[in-house]
């Protein structure tokens, strides 16, 4: 949204610097109780002359302990839940803001994550991004990139696991021969690998229609839903293989195991999916009453 919609000014305070690794950006969005949810976000920004100024709390935030700057979804009117919120870039050493202990992740322990709380945290009004009411809309625009970018990069994920689960069980024997010896695994390994192969096809169509500016919601959508559901799928049968081996905290599948489990929730969890997937194909019910 920053490069998108933000002003000369923005691009050139914040993304430049960020863009060239001397400052650290954070997305603050989700909020506890406002997940995939993202309409029911509660942070206000209230007009104060030619400033906002922001309360609330943003939860799960990546990057929130050595942030430079956030971009903080908030309310600033009481329109309708999808058109009263913009997208606010908020300095991280203003007054007001401070930060719980890193969260206790069960993966992704290497990501700091905490919660943001913003307490009258004052910012001129020029750090808007884009027009006022519009920062839903500019969110769920940035949440396709995401999307993709989650099912991107699990591809490697997925064939590291699979192929460290390969040479552990070429080299493991039980029985009198090698794990992977026996049909049920290396036709199950096979079967894996022929998941991926799909993922990456799918991947390929989503990346070239959003290059070409095409609307890419539903294969978006459908590539993080096949990602999150492979990350979970994969990673459980490997763990399997490895038997107790895999059931260790330092065995590389037991971390992917861990780590990759957010696939299925962070950016937009699997139902989210499902359920935009139905509605492109005409089979969610009306809402309307």
């Amino acid at each position: 949204a920053l490069a998108r919609f933000g002003s000369d000014e923005l691009r050139e305070t914040f993304l430049r610097p960020a863009i060239a690794g001397e400052m650290i950006a954070s997305i603050a969005v989700s909020e506890p109780h406002a997940g995939s949810d993202v309409a029911a976000v509660r942070t206000r920004a209230r007009s104060d002359g030619d400033d906002y100024v922001l309360d609330g709390t943003k939860m799960w935030i990546t990057n929130s302990t050595q942030a430079d700057f956030f971009c903080v979804l908030a309310n600033t009117s009481d329109e309708h839940r999808h058109r009263n919120k913009s997208l606010i870039i908020v300095p991280a050493d203003r007054p007001g803001i401070s930060l719980s202990s890193r969260l206790d992740k069960l993966g992704m322990r290497s990501s700091d994550t905490a919660q943001v709380f913003l307490d009258g945290v004052r910012v001129p009004k020029r750090f808007r991004i884009g027009g006022e009411g519009q920062g839903f809309r500019m969110q769920m625009m940035q949440f396709q990139e995401e999307r993709l970018y989650a099912a991107v990069s699990a591809l490697k994920g997925l064939e590291g696991c699979v192929q460290a689960t390969i040479d552990y069980c070429r080299e493991r024997q039980a029985f009198g021969q090698p794990v992977l010896d026996n049909q049920v695994v290396h036709f199950r390994l096979a079967e894996l690998a022929t998941e991926i192969e799909a993922l990456r096809s799918m991947i390929y169509r989503g990346v070239e229609g959003y290059v070409h500016g095409d609307d890419v919601t539903r294969l978006a959508s459908m590539a993080k839903f096949k990602a999150g559901k492979l990350c979970r799928e994969v990673t459980d049968a490997c763990l399997q293989y490895w038997g107790g081996m895999g059931y260790m905290w330092d065995n590389p599948v037991a971390r992917a195991y861990r780590d990759m489990r957010l696939a299925s929730i962070g950016g937009g969890a699997d139902e989210v999916m499902l359920s935009i997937i139905s509605k492109f194909m005409g089979t969610m019910p009306s809402s309307k009453k």
